[in-house]
């Protein structure tokens, strides 16, 4: 029988960062610009809206807050979006309006609550919101900023394209979140990230391997210029470096091998055929969940 080849793309780009309507008019931009290439898929990075606020301190110790930084969590605050909000349907409009399974990270706040999550949002080609996902361990002082999700949410989805799911940045190295995704037979891993090391490339190619599926991760290209100069808090970023995050984004086949990028110090659309027979072929002889998998 004959197996689809989709083909996908991965977004590598800084938001407006900030600016919660230019970043979905930045975005459109270039959802459209894949779609015109035949994307069918097109991931963004970790919380491209409305930013990763990589740098900033928040005016936090142990043991005390600023005034300042109270004042940058406000503006942070106010670039988050909920999920059920005229900002998640602008997103899912552009969805519809380019005919593509669209998944971003976004910063996300609650109606009610004054918490903010770091999560995946799902849309498919219709516009509608398929599923989210709640960052589950938010790293070091990000647990200043995002509130923990509750790993219920932990959902692979089936698509024409196939069965399709992720984690955030360093939930992929949690093993029982990546197990949890491929017990229930991913085959196209999302990977939106802010992790810009090298070594990163390490980590995808391992879980490509390890899950047999193809891997997407894509990242953030920033510079230091980019932060709006009347933030709060901006001097935290004095001794940062021009290039605040330089990228590597990639696509990784199911036996690991990297098939586009990584892609370094620029902004820029990644794209790739995948061959979903890969998905089986690769299982001849690694099964995480099939004759591979520990019995205990």
């Amino acid at each position: 029988m004959p197996y689809p080849i989709h083909k996908v793309a991965v977004i590598q780009a800084a938001p407006v960062l900030f600016n919660v309507q230019a970043t979905i008019e930045k975005m459109e931009k270039l959802v459209k610009e894949a779609a015109k290439n035949g994307a069918k898929l097109v991931l963004f990075p970790e919380t491209f809206v409305s930013c990763y606020p990589r740098g900033l301190s928040f005016g936090t110790v142990v043991g005390s807050r600023s005034k300042d930084g109270r004042a940058t969590w406000l503006r942070y605050w106010e670039s988050a979006i909920e999920v059920f909000s005229k900002e998640s349907e602008a997103i899912g409009k552009i969805a519809k309006k380019y005919g593509v399974y669209l998944v971003t990270g976004v910063t996300e706040k609650t109606r009610n609550g004054g918490t903010l999550y770091c999560t995946t949002l799902y849309f498919d080609p219709q516009g509608q919101l398929v599923g989210k996902h709640r960052k589950i361990k938010p790293t070091a002082a990000e647990r200043i900023i995002w509130g923990e999700g509750d790993g219920t949410d932990l959902d692979v989805y089936h698509t024409e394209l196939g069965k399709i799911g992720g984690l955030t940045c360093w939930e992929n190295y949690m093993p029982k979140a990546r197990i949890q995704l491929y017990e229930q037979g991913i085959e196209i891993y999302l990977a939106p990230t802010a992790d810009g090391r090298e070594v990163w490339t390490s980590t995808m190619q391992h879980i490509a391997l390890e899950g047999r599926c193809f891997v997407l991760g894509s990242n953030q290209f920033v510079m230091k210029d980019m932060y709006p100069k009347d933030l709060p808090g901006i001097q935290d970023l004095e001794q940062q470096p021009d290039v605040m995050c330089k990228g590597g984004s990639l696509i990784v086949n199911p036996l690991g091998e990297i098939i586009a990028g990584p892609l370094y110090d620029k902004e820029g659309i990644l794209y790739a055929d995948l061959d979903m027979s890969e998905v089986i072929t690769s299982k001849l002889d690694f099964d995480v969940i099939g004759h591979y998998k520990f019995k205990d």
